[in-house]
């Protein structure tokens, strides 16, 4: 495939076959040039009651047929839970209805994170990746391990550098300068 008009294609047929009770009548489809993160997204248009269906481009250039599928059913949930809700997330709800058509909870990433928080504990493997200096890059020490509640320490990948305060997320940063 080479056009966007053949991306959006793939996506609405392969739309056709997944074993969902929503109204493919009411999505409509949009391919992102800008998306850097994010393979997919839903939107709803409350007062005209649709669902959009955004996927990024550089997804439908570099996933794998079978990858891009798992993202446009997760999309589709988003958009069966707007249709029949008027609101959608990723909580019981749509992840029943996601194991239920073998949609994943969460869509692979396609750009490698900025930054990867880790847990100082010995015994714990809680990691998380992050793509911009949020609250949690930037202050850890005002936060903690999302599965022991011990404190983490955040990697800047592309340096290796870490850290564990605002003042060595603030030195860190001033220390790499362009390469930041």
């Amino acid at each position: 495939m080479t056009s966007d008009d053949e991306f959006i294609t793939r996506a609405r047929t392969y739309a056709r076959t997944v074993d969902l009770d929503v109204d493919l009548e009411r999505i409509e489809w949009e391919l992102s040039t800008r998306a850097r993160r994010r393979a997919g997204a839903c939107r709803w248009d409350a007062d005209r009651e649709v669902a959009t269906i955004v996927l990024a481009r550089r997804a439908c250039e570099g996933y794998d047929r079978e990858t891009l599928e798992a993202v446009v059913r997760h999309e589709l949930v988003h958009a069966w839970e707007f249709q029949r809700f008027g609101e959608s997330g990723h909580g019981p709800r749509f992840r029943e209805q996601a194991a239920a058509i073998d949609a994943p909870r969460h869509c692979e990433s396609f750009a490698t994170p900025r930054y990867v928080l880790r847990c100082r504990e010995g015994d714990c493997e809680w990691r998380a990746e992050r793509h911009r200096a949020s609250k949690p890059v930037s202050a850890p020490e005002r936060y903690r391990c999302g599965v022991c509640g011990s404190c983490y320490e955040v990697e800047h990948v592309d340096s290796g550098r870490t850290w564990t305060t605002a003042s060595g997320y603030g030195g860190t940063k001033a220390a790499l300068g362009d390469r930041w």
